[in-house]
């Protein structure tokens, strides 16, 4: 009975995995935030990428942002 305790109070005070876990959930984080701000920003470089192509076409169209000279 006394092997069994020490093997439980032992198995509770061991944190070989905990760094593991942590890097688990950073890294989750992360990919969930790359996620949201791709989402966020992915009309706006979808405007800019046709209104590009059109340049490169000789065409003007009407979603082309202006850019205001200095």
């Amino acid at each position: 009975m006394l092997k069994l305790v020490n093997l439980l109070k032992s198995f509770k005070n061991d944190e070989s995995g905990a760094v593991t876990v942590d890097w688990v959930v950073l890294t989750g984080a992360v990919v969930g935030l790359a996620l949201l701000v791709g989402g966020s920003i992915s009309g706006a470089i979808e405007t800019r990428t046709d209104a590009i192509a059109g340049q490169i076409e000789g065409t003007n169209t009407p979603t082309t942002p202006t850019t205001p000279s200095n």
